[in-house]
C-alpha cells in the first residue's frame, strides 16, 4: 500500500498533461496510516515507553550495591593513616537490608576506634526497620506506583490515540462530503449548460421566447457559482486531511486530485469502526480506558495513603553485624558483633497527619470522579446509539425524497419537451432536487460522524 500511495502522490507530476488514473483511498486504509505514522499517535506510544522506563528505574532501587571508601594520608615518609571500607548491600522487599563488608585500616595516627586486625575485619549483617518502612516504604511505594503508572499510561495512550483518530475521521468525512458536493454541482452545471444550448437552439427556430435564454443563463451562472464555492471548500478539506496523512520516516503526504474518498463508505463504516455490534447489546464500560485510567490513579493514591499512614509510626531501625577476621569467618563467635539502634519520632505529627488527610481527600475526589464518569459514559453511549438509529431512518427518508424529486424533474423535462411546461418550473424542480441531494449528503456525513463519535466514546483504537 505504501508504494501504491507513493505512486499516486507523484503520478500526476510525471504525466505532463496525460490522462491520469484515479485511486480510491478507503477509510480503512486512511485510518491504518494514521495509526501507524501520525506523530501524535507515536507520541502516545512514547508515553507508554516512558512509563516502562520509570518502572525500570523504580526496580533499580532493589539492585545490589557495592560501596568502597578508601582514605589515605602520607606525609614526610610517614603513613599517617590508611582507611579502607567496602560493603555489599542487598535491599529486599520489606525494607530489610542484607549487607556484607570488609575493612582494613593501618597507620601511625589511626583513630583508635578504627584499629583492626592486621588481616582486616570482615562483617556480615542485617538491618531491619521495626516501625516505619517495614510494611511499606518509599522504595516499595515507588515500585508499586511505577507498575500502576504503566497501566495508567496504557489507558492514556488509547485516549490520546482515539482523539487523533476521531479528528482524522472528521477530516476524512468532510473531504468526502465536499468531494460529493463538487461532483453534484459539476453534474448540474453540465445539465444547465446543455439546457442553455437547447433553449438557444429553440429560440433560433422560433419555438421559444428570447427571455428563456436569460433564465437559462441565470441557472448556468448560479450552478457555476455553487461549483466554485464547493471547489474552494474541497481544497480546504484536502489540506485539512493532509495534516493527518504521514508516511514512514515522518514524511508528510498531500492529498491530490488523483485520490478520491471511499464511495460506499456509509455501508462499510460500521464494520470498519466495529460499531455495528454496539447498537443491539448492553455495553460494559469496566474495561473502558477512562475507567481504567481513573482506577489506576486511585490505586496510586491508595499506595500513597498507605505510605503516609506508615509515616505516623516511629522510626526504629535495628542493625546487627557479625564480625570476624577473614581467616576465621567460618568460626562463629557470638561475642564478636556490632549492633545499633536508631529511633526518632515527631511529638505532634502535624506534617504527617496533614499529608495523610490531603491524600484521603484526593481519594474521595477520584472516587467521585469515577462514579460520575461511569454514569456519563453510559448516558453518552445510550444517546449515541439512539442518534445512529435515528439517522438510519432519516437517511432512508432522505433517499426516498431524492428519488421522488428526480421523478418530478424527469416528468417536468418531458412536459417541457412537449411544450407543456416552462423553464422556470424545470429550474424550480431541479433546485428542489439539489437541496434534497445536498441534504442526503449531509445526513450521510452526519451518520459517519455519529459512528466515529461512538467509536471515540468507546475509546478502543485497536
Amino acid at each position: 500500500m505504501k508504494r501504491l500511495l507513493y505512486f499516486f502522490l507523484f503520478f500526476a507530476l510525471g504525466m505532463n498533461g496525460q490522462e491520469t488514473v484515479s485511486h480510491e483511498l478507503t477509510y480503512n486504509e486512511f485510518l491504518g496510516y494514521v495509526k501507524k505514522y501520525h506523530p501524535l499517535v507515536k507520541n502516545a506510544n512514547l508515553e507508554l515507553n516512558k512509563a516502562q522506563a520509570n518502572l525500570m528505574a523504580a526496580r533499580g532501587s532493589f539492585d545490589p550495591k557495592i560501596e568502597v571508601d578508601f582514605d589515605k594520608k602520607q606525609f614526610k615518609d610517614k603513613n599517617y593513616y590508611s582507611v579502607f571500607n567496602s560493603s555489599f548491600k542487598i535491599p529486599t522487599w520489606y525494607g530489610v537490608e542484607i549487607k556484607a563488608g570488609f575493612d582494613q585500616n593501618d597507620g601511625l595516627y589511626l583513630n583508635p576506634e578504627n584499629y583492626l586486625p592486621n588481616q582486616g575485619l570482615a562483617s556480615f549483617g542485617i538491618s531491619i526497620p521495626l516501625g516505619q518502612g517495614l510494611v511499606i516504604n518509599q522504595r516499595m511505594a515507588d515500585l508499586k506506583k511505577a507498575k500502576m503508572q504503566v497501566e495508567l499510561s496504557q489507558a492514556e495512550r488509547k485516549l490520546q490515540a482515539i482523539d487523533v483518530l476521531y479528528n482524522a475521521s472528521i477530516a476524512y468525512f468532510n473531504w468526502k462530503r465536499n468531494f460529493e458536493e463538487v461532483q453534484l454541482y459539476t453534474q448540474y452545471k453540465t445539465n444547465s449548460e446543455l439546457r442553455y444550448k437547447g433553449v438557444e437552439s429553440l429560440i433560433k427556430q422560433g419555438d421559444k421566447r428570447a427571455i428563456d435564454s436569460i433564465e437559462a443563463g441565470i441557472s448556468v451562472t448560479s450552478r457555476k457559482l455553487s461549483l466554485e464555492n464547493s471547489k474552494l471548500k474541497l481544497t480546504k478539506a484536502k489540506l485539512e486531511l493532509s495534516n493527518f496523512l504521514w508516511l514512514e520516516n515522518a514524511i508528510p503526504m498531500e492529498i491530490t486530485d488523483v485520490l478520491y474518498p471511499e464511495v460506499e463508505l456509509e455501508s462499510s463504516i460500521q464494520e470498519t469502526l466495529n460499531t455495528n455490534n454496539l447498537l443491539q447489546t448492553d455495553i460494559s464500560i469496566e474495561d473502558h480506558p477512562k475507567i481504567n485510567a481513573i482506577e489506576s490513579k486511585i490505586d496510586i493514591l491508595n499506595v500513597e495513603r498507605k505510605l503516609k499512614a506508615n509515616s505516623l509510626l516511629p522510626k526504629i531501625n535495628i542493625g546487627y553485624s557479625y564480625l570476624s577476621e577473614p581467616q576465621y569467618i567460618e568460626r562463629y563467635k557470638f561475642e564478636n558483633y556490632k549492633i545499633g539502634i536508631d529511633f526518632s519520632y515527631p511529638l505532634f505529627l502535624r506534617k504527617e497527619r496533614g499529608s495523610l488527610k490531603i491524600t484521603k481527600f484526593k481519594l474521595q475526589e477520584a472516587a467521585n470522579t469515577l462514579n460520575l464518569e461511569r454514569l456519563q459514559l453510559k448516558n453518552k453511549i445510550n444517546a449515541q446509539q439512539e442518534v445512529i438509529k435515528s439517522l438510519l431512518k432519516q437517511r432512508s427518508l432522505a433517499n426516498a425524497l431524492v428519488r421522488n424529486y428526480k421523478t418530478m424533474l424527469n416528468s417536468e423535462e418531458r412536459l417541457f419537451s412537449f411544450g407543456e411546461s416552462s423553464l422556470f418550473l424545470i429550474n424550480s424542480r431541479e433546485s428542489s432536487l439539489i437541496s434534497a441531494q445536498l441534504n442526503a449528503i449531509a445526513l450521510n456525513n452526519e451518520f459517519c460522524v455519529s459512528n466515529s463519535e461512538l467509536y471515540k466514546i468507546m475509546a478502543n483504537p485497536n
